[in-house]
């Protein structure tokens, strides 16, 4: 006599979760790990997969109809899109997808441990906003293993929205960080460079040693309206860069004990 082997009350799903559906495409899977390491333009996923254009904008589309990855306008050339992961989203799916296979097979959030020591360089063009609340996010989260860095193409005054949302929100002063040019970084090693601007991207140097150069598209909030006004789109912009550097602290260290 046979015995099936389920633990009582549980019955799994019958038809196949839409993450699996949609990421386990071979094809999809390997623009989802290309945008993992960084955003990119459709242009740059057609040479890194491999396929023609119409293709990978074919399930590109697939990818953000299931809100796994986002995109928006290139602020240096409005023609090119930028396609980024939607991580907290992916991390949902994934624990979804497990769960409805066995309630046991749910992922638990992992606590960080040790983070490994490296040194990182944010850039955007004005440093005087975006990369300058990374600089800062990065050094605090990380507990200071993390030597953080901040630079621009064309150095602004401290944008005030800057200081105000990274103290109350994070309760980080940056009023007394300076704007710099990145070339006083020419001659540095660091083991990541971050680009957090599309127009930075463009004219981003190269640096010494074997930098992983990575990009972040995120819109300025800088717009040129009043800062009451622009306020909202700064703790938007703080929200994003929380997210993306938690991301990046989680892959430089190794889990400890699950949260229960």
């Amino acid at each position: 006599m046979q015995f099936a082997l389920m633990s009582p009350g549980v019955s799994p799903a019958v038809t196949p979760p839409e993450f699996l559906r949609l990421a386990g495409h071979p094809l999809r899977w390997r623009l989802l790990a290309e945008l993992s390491r960084s955003d990119r333009v459709v242009s740059e996923l057609t040479d890194l997969v491999g396929e023609p254009q119409n293709l990978v904008s074919y399930h590109l589309g697939k990818l953000r109809g299931g809100r796994l990855v986002s995109a928006r306008r290139s602020s240096a050339d409005g023609r090119d899109t930028y396609y980024r992961l939607n991580l907290e989203r992916i991390g949902d799916s994934l624990s979804e997808t497990g769960a409805a296979l066995h309630p046991g097979l749910r992922l638990a959030r992992r606590k960080n441990g040790a983070i490994r020591p490296a040194k990182i360089l944010f850039l955007c063009t004005g440093n005087s906003a975006r990369s300058q609340m990374a600089e800062a996010m990065a050094r605090a989260m990380s507990g200071g293993a993390i030597h953080a860095y901040s630079a621009g193409s064309e150095p602004k005054s401290l944008h005030a929205n800057a200081i105000k949302v990274m103290r109350e929100t994070y309760n980080l002063d940056i009023a007394r960080q300076t704007p710099k040019r990145f070339d006083v970084f020419e001659d540095k090693r660091f083991d990541w460079v971050i680009s957090l601007c599309d127009r930075v991207r463009e004219v981003c140097p190269e640096f010494p040693g074997r930098a992983e150069v990575i990009h972040w598209s995120i819109p300025n909030p800088a717009t040129g309206e009043p800062d009451e006004a622009t306020y909202p789109l700064f703790q938007q912009t703080a929200a994003e860069l929380a997210t993306r550097i938690r991301f990046l602290l989680a892959a430089l260290s190794k889990g400890e004990a699950d949260e229960q």
